[in-house]
């Protein structure tokens, strides 16, 4: 009797399926895509009748093809179960054309997590391949391939063969190029603030709070003080020296701290990047393994996550009824709100109504599961898990107390409004599973604050000193991987299954460097986005990149006709094209090399960093008349503990290598470490240190781990 057959992705996601549809089913792996555009040709032809792709099965599935062929004309039914998402939607289509599939023979299914009870649903309510989602993935692939086979040939004649531009990745470079020109032109503001150290007078000679309070205004005037110097700071400081201090105003209230929502996908790769520092494809790529299946003991292979290209915050209604029972039953009544949190979407032009990335069973906890996952599956199965159930939480509590205090010279007759704020956690609710980090310092403060002591109006207070302190505007900061994610996500630019590959692109072209986890620009990378920006405006402007995002959107809703809207784009675009290899000037090649302090030591000249086919490489600005050329080693300012030669920093070998730290004599001196070393040494033995996340460190010597020692005990252990 013949057995249906049921096409997945990959074979860990035939694997999980195979093992709950049973042995009247067969399921086997495409691989991924089988069919696309042809290779080192655009293979697009426009003209005016319309917009003509011609698709290839790719060489490496031809085998594969084959044996699908084959499998279908054995099966009565063909289930095609790829991802639920227009990508999955087109791999389906290719698929049936590659396979030479019978229509007739052929049902879809989609499933969001690949559960038992998920994948019966699923089977039991087939559909029919959905067109329009088809018509928009294609409609993507054919614009970017116009695009990058157009506008690279334009990069190659102007600045250097091998570069590449694109559709999204050219604007997400020139959003880096941007800030790094922001960074340039600031001018730092000086500004100063003034604290008073306080504390409350005590009339049994007890010992206080001491607390701060900031000066806020002078007494009468609405407007906030402004001390724009030293001058104006000192001789205020001056006149508050012997100023009687007493509580003018108490506001106390409670306040509350929600909780985030659970992951999308732009919001898990924000928190793996801060929480864990990985990258954006590394996330993904852990988390395909969580989604497809992992083998869970005496449960076999199961799915631990759901679909983790997503837009959506919305939660299956059993889904929110669990992880309420669990909450209910780990935390107790008061950690369970009245009604199930829903999370209202503010992504622009979201896509499909999936939902969101939670476990597959918040019973399935981290520690539950922790034997049978490596240690990256853990960590991030562990912030998606906390993420759900803190979500379904109640909200944090504070108690939080604003006071006025008046500040009356004994020196004049001025007088001084000051403001201190403290705020007390009082009961923790989702604080007491998960709480979401911040890209940047800047972008709020912590709800818990330095307790105040009990103070009541016309209390009187006793100043223990008077605090002028100088600061400086600073710019905005540099892009991570996170906060470009975001912006990416709030301009609309791109789709969940697009800012991994964005950020990769950038940076294997060499068009941006990372450094300490954050985004520059390098001089390419500046040279291409303004020779881009002078010559084809739209295809750089945020907004346009944006609006085609929203066609292709309109696309997939069935609003808007796939071939109409590339022939609007590619119009002017082929045009722009010929006007910019005629009139760009030819970008001088010593014009994007850039500087260093090493010295050539054959003739003495510097040495610049150049780009090549292979990354960057130190050569002699002499070139050609001197061809010296070596290895780039970003040096990381330590000494090698064994031979005291510079550490530098190295790449594994091949595609996504890791990165390692290793001496720069190598191979005479083979010391390594996959941690960067710090500056800082040991504060119990003096030796060598290793970061450990953003704030820890660990010795390489002795037992001591823990915070990254500061400057003093550095003295001390030296």
């Amino acid at each position: 009797m013949a057995k249906d057959l049921v096409i997945v992705e990959s074979p860990a996601k035939a694997r999980t399926v195979g093992r709950f549809l049973g042995n009247k089913y067969v399921a086997k792996a495409s691989m991924g895509h089988v069919r696309d555009l042809p290779r080192g040709k655009m293979g697009v032809e426009v003209d005016e009748k319309g917009i003509h792709p011609t698709y290839d099965i790719l060489p490496d599935k031809k085998k594969i093809v084959a044996e699908l062929t084959k499998a279908s004309k054995e099966a009565d039914t063909i289930y095609l179960a790829t991802d639920p998402d227009r990508e999955g939607e087109a791999i389906s289509w290719h698929l049936l054309k590659a396979a030479k599939i019978n229509p007739a023979k052929v049902k879809r299914v989609v499933f969001h997590e690949i559960t038992r009870e998920a994948i019966k649903e699923a089977f039991e309510h087939p559909r029919e391949l959905d067109t329009r989602l088809i018509d928009a993935q294609q409609a993507r692939r054919i614009l970017d391939r116009l695009v990058g086979y157009r506008l690279s040939p334009v990069l190659w004649g102007k600045v250097r063969r091998g570069l590449s531009a694109g559709r999204v990745q050219s604007v997400a470079l020139r959003l880096i190029v941007d800030r790094e020109a922001e960074i340039d032109a600031f001018t730092p503001v000086e500004y100063w603030s003034i604290d008073a150290n306080l504390t409350k007078k005590s009339p049994n000679g007890r010992k206080q709070i001491e607390f701060k309070a900031g000066l806020h205004s002078i007494k009468g005037e609405k407007a906030k003080i402004e001390l724009p110097n030293g001058e104006r700071s000192n001789a205020i400081a001056a006149d508050l020296e012997g100023a009687n201090f007493v509580v003018t105003s108490v506001r106390k209230r409670e306040t509350k701290s929600r909780p985030a929502p659970p992951f999308i996908t732009s919001t898990m790769q924000q928190e793996a990047s801060r929480k864990l520092r990985f990258t954006a494809s590394r996330t993904m790529r852990i988390a395909q393994q969580l989604y497809e299946g992992m083998t869970i003991g005496d449960e076999g292979s199961v799915g631990l996550i759901t679909y983790m290209r997503t837009d959506s915050t919305n939660v299956a209604e059993t889904a929110l009824a669990e992880t309420s029972r669990y909450i209910r039953a780990k935390y107790g009544n008061e950690s369970v709100p009245d009604s199930y949190r829903v999370y209202k979407r503010k992504v622009k032009g979201a896509q499909e109504a999936h939902e969101a990335i939670r476990p597959t069973s918040v019973q399935r906890n981290p520690e539950s599961v922790r034997q049978y996952l490596n240690s990256d599956q853990f960590r991030l199965y562990d912030l998606v898990w906390k993420r759900m159930v803190a979500s379904q939480m109640t909200d944090a509590l504070f108690d939080s107390t604003n006071v006025d205090i008046n500040a009356q010279s004994t020196k004049s007759s001025s007088a001084y409004v000051f403001k201190a704020r403290g705020s007390v956690l009082k009961f923790p609710g989702f604080r007491a599973v998960y709480m979401e980090d911040r890209d940047d310092a800047t972008e709020g403060e912590d709800e818990e604050t330095a307790p105040l002591p009990e103070m009541a109006k016309n209390d009187d207070l006793q100043c223990l000193g008077i605090l002028p302190e100088q600061h400086f505007t600073q710019p905005p900061p540099r892009y991570n991987e996170s906060s470009l994610i975001r912006t990416l996500e709030e301009q609309g630019i791109g789709r969940p299954s697009t800012y991994a590959p964005i950020i990769g692109t950038i940076v294997d072209r060499d068009y941006v460097q990372k450094d300490q986890g954050r985004l520059w620009p390098t001089k390419l990378g500046k040279a291409v986005t303004k020779l881009l920006i002078a010559h084809f405006p739209d295809i750089m402007d945020v907004g346009f990149t944006a609006k085609i995002e929203e066609q292709l959107d309109d696309i997939a809703e069935g609003t808007l006709k796939w071939e109409p809207m590339l022939q609007e784009f590619y119009s002017p675009f082929d045009k722009s094209i010929e006007k910019a290899m005629k009139e760009a000037e030819r970008v001088p090649r010593d014009e994007i090399d850039e500087e260093t302090d090493e010295v050539c030591e054959q003739c003495g000249k510097p040495m610049v960093i150049k780009s090549g086919r292979y990354g960057r490489f130190l050569s002699c600005s002499g070139f050609p008349d001197c061809k010296n050329a070596q290895p780039l080693l970003l040096r990381v300012g330590v000494d090698c503990p064994e031979c005291g030669s510079d550490l530098v920093e190295r790449k594994q070998r091949g595609k996504g290598g890791r990165k390692f730290y290793g001496c720069s004599a190598y191979p005479k001196c083979t010391f390594a470490v996959n941690q960067r070393p710090l500056t800082q040494h040991c504060p119990e033995c003096g030796k060598m240190l290793l970061a450990v996340g953003r704030t820890n460190a660990r010795c390489t010597s002795c037992d001591f781990k823990g915070p990254v020692p500061d400057e003093e005990a550095l003295e001390v252990a030296v």
